[in-house]
């Protein structure tokens, strides 16, 4: 609990609290335009609060998540247990794994060299000897 009254933390619920209270105010006074004869203001008048719940969510999702953290720092380190990799089903979570290091190893024998690629390689050899040259003003 020590975590979530940091001064970063601080902000961050003085500015939930701004934000809700704003955004309330909004659709009260959305309300109060509304029932003045402006029609298109019940739309706005609903949106407001829905936006302040949203920050009400964000907000209890993020403390939640700072709680969380704090258990698993305070919580001893656990023995690492090696187990046996599940069997895929179908309609299962992908299982992310290690990477696999694959060595490369050189193509052996006669390459066929592919001539569309050379010459291209020609061309950019021409430009990059060349630096003011436009392409036009390539020989090739």
């Amino acid at each position: 609990m020590r975590r979530l009254w940091t001064p970063a933390w601080i902000a961050r619920h003085v500015a939930m609290v701004v934000l809700v209270v704003s955004f309330l105010g909004l659709g009260w006074w959305q309300i109060s335009r509304a029932t003045a004869g402006n029609s298109l203001s019940w739309g706005y008048a609903v949106e407001w609060p829905i936006f302040a719940g949203f920050v009400v969510y964000v907000w209890w999702r993020e403390v939640k998540l700072a709680r969380r953290r704090e258990v698993e720092a305070d919580a001893p380190p656990a023995d690492p247990v090696v187990e046996p990799a599940p069997e895929v089903t179908t309609g299962s979570r992908p299982v992310v794994r290690r990477p696999v290091r694959v060595s490369r190893v050189a193509a052996s024998g006669d390459a066929v060299e592919d001539t569309d690629l050379a010459a291209y390689n020609r061309y950019l050899s021409w430009l990059n000897a060349n630096p003011g040259a436009r392409p036009g003003d390539y020989p090739g």
